[in-house]
């Protein structure tokens, strides 16, 4: 299993990105996929996961109401779009996958992809 995460730059204050994340394999419709990002520095904050179990969508509170992850599962890609950008959300994005069919998100991811870096200043 191979993600890779795409999409980043730099967006003013306000702005938006939208990021994707390719997922090979057949998992896409199966497995829990997450974004997760990473300050320099600090430990890894959990942006948003997609529970195929329950069919929802978490999101971290810092995050609600301006990021909204969706998937396509036939193009085997998730995405972010990111909204009303902060320059607190500048940081390295990743999308990673759960551990099996029908797990949770919270039973924790077991497939990363490399990291794309969004930056927002003005």
């Amino acid at each position: 299993v191979q993600l890779q995460a795409s999409g980043g730059g730099l967006a003013q204050p306000g702005g938006s990105l939208r990021l994707s994340c390719e997922v090979s394999g057949n998992i896409v419709a199966y497995y829990p996929i997450a974004w997760f990002r990473q300050v320099p520095g600090k430990e890894r904050e959990a942006v948003s996961c997609f529970s195929m179990s329950d069919y929802t969508i978490d999101y971290a509170d810092s995050v609600k109401g301006r990021f909204t992850m969706s998937r396509d599962n036939t193009k085997k890609m998730v995405y972010l779009q990111m909204n009303s950008l902060k320059p607190e959300d500048t940081a390295v994005y990743y999308c990673a996958a759960g551990t099996a069919a029908g797990a949770k998100c919270r039973d924790g991811m077991a497939y990363w992809g490399r990291g794309t870096l969004v930056t927002v200043s003005s």
